[in-house]
């Protein structure tokens, strides 16, 4: 049974049995509710046309040939094959393939960036659009202060204190003695547990910089978590959580610091995470949590991006409610 601090804190912000009304801000209209767009057969068929157009540019997606690629790339993003994700979002399949274009010309290759060449970038930038053709008529968090006063999300360390959380994340180091106190940790980590900080791609390395999230995103790692150590046989190594949600103002430090941070994203919505893959290889663990995830995402429940050491999960509007009551009732409500 939750504690009364924390049945306070989420309780307060989320009601069960009671509809959720618009919030209407200053600057602000009403949202419009949640569409799950594609289907289940057209997001195959997306997928399908992305890993198609990849083979594709293979051979001339490098830099010394960006005006043959990027017309290849306006040509089949706005055909019919990518029509039933980008067709429909904000602006249609021109808005996303000029969006596109705009990446590829600002790329540059560094040790940051999931992203490790052009056709790695298409890839995520394509594949992203999922999340936003499903959350992408939310405002999103614009400041790092609006997203740590949003009551739409709950905080994982309130939840974590009353053993809520079937998962690990690593807290945010506040000060300098936390920072040194990790330093330590790490130098004397033993055998089988994740790197801690010195990362290929640091913001994943070193864990999320927020801890708050959407509840539905609470109760979607709670079930992965559950059914990877079902489905293990032996010892099962934690689902470790990386990234959850983020202001627009960090996605953008993000974006110039060289990190494939796209815009607009399923994380600054609320509705994505990033899991840390890279270490369940000692565990001989990756190609479970990737079958758990491959499935969850024929379900429809969940959009997933393999970007290697993490990938990249979004909750759908297919999802979205029953998360949200699994949540409630884990809660107690």
């Amino acid at each position: 049974m939750p504690s009364q601090e924390v049945a306070g804190e989420v309780g307060s912000r989320i009601r069960p049995s009671e509809p959720q009304p618009s919030r209407v801000t200053a600057g602000r209209t009403p949202r419009p509710g949640p569409a799950s767009g594609a289907s289940l057969s057209e997001l195959v068929g997306y997928r399908a046309a992305v890993a198609d157009l990849l083979a594709e540019v293979a051979g001339h997606a490098g830099r010394d040939d960006l005006p043959r690629l990027e017309r290849t790339l306006t040509d089949r993003v706005t055909g019919p094959d990518f029509a039933a994700v980008l067709g429909v979002l904000p602006g249609g399949a021109a808005d996303a393939a000029n969006r596109l274009v705009r990446e590829i010309r600002d790329y540059r290759p560094n040790n940051r960036s999931v992203a490790r060449d052009l056709a790695g970038l298409i890839r995520i930038y394509l594949l992203s659009r999922i999340d936003v053709m499903w959350w992408g008529h939310l405002p999103g968090f614009p400041t790092d202060a609006d997203l740590h006063s949003s009551a739409e999300l709950v905080d994982l360390e309130a939840l974590r204190r009353t053993d809520l959380l079937r998962f690990r994340y690593r807290r945010p180091a506040g000060h300098l003695l936390s920072r040194a106190a990790r330093a330590v940790r790490h130098r004397l980590r033993p055998p089988g547990t994740p790197p801690a900080g010195r990362s290929a791609v640091p913001a994943a390395g070193t864990g999320p910089r927020t801890t708050r999230t959407r509840p539905e995103v609470v109760a979607l790692l709670n079930q992965l978590a559950v059914d990877l150590a079902r489905r293990r046989p032996g010892p099962t190594p934690p689902l470790r959580v990386t990234s959850l949600a983020r202001s627009l103002e960090h996605q953008h430090r993000l974006r110039a610091l060289g990190y494939a941070a796209m815009l607009p994203s399923g994380h600054c919505l609320g509705y994505a995470m990033d899991l840390e893959m890279s270490w369940l290889r000692r565990f001989d663990a990756p190609g479970t949590v990737a079958a758990v995830l491959r499935e969850r995402q024929g379900w429809g429940d969940v959009n997933v991006i393999d970007e290697g050491q993490t990938w990249h999960l979004c909750v759908s509007p297919r999802a979205a409610s029953r998360l949200r009551r699994d949540f409630l009732t884990a809660l107690g409500g």
